[in-house]
């Protein structure tokens, strides 16, 4: 069974950081891209950033501004994103996708105080 699970969202102080983590089950992780997504209320969904297999590539959105960075341990079936310097706009719901086949986790919470 193909399966995304995150943790590490929380409450955090502006200026403060989190890292997330996704463990990946089901598949053969180190061959597919992993990205993270993040959805705040009323809001559409945007992504965060991106890894290639075998991290070759990585991408973010524009709005992260060197502030966040995704990783994977493919030993570990795990992407992380580590997030430095959150802001209260940062605050929402993350989450992990498999963009092949258009697997999802069900999300960690973010909030930021200010």
């Amino acid at each position: 069974q193909v399966q995304l699970v995150e943790s590490g969202g929380g409450l955090v102080e502006q200026g403060g950081s989190l890292r997330l983590s996704c463990l990946a089950s089901g598949f053969a992780f180190s061959s597919y891209a992993m990205r993270w997504y993040r959805q705040a209320p009323g809001k559409e969904r945007e992504l965060v950033a991106y890894t290639y297999p075998y991290a070759r590539d990585i991408n973010y959105g524009a709005f992260v501004k060197g502030r966040f960075i995704i990783s994977r341990d493919d030993a570990k079936n795990t992407v992380y994103l580590q997030m430095n310097n959150l802001r209260p706009e940062d605050a929402g719901t993350y989450y992990c996708q498999r963009p092949n086949g258009d697997v999802w986790g069900r999300g960690t919470q973010v909030t930021v105080s200010s």
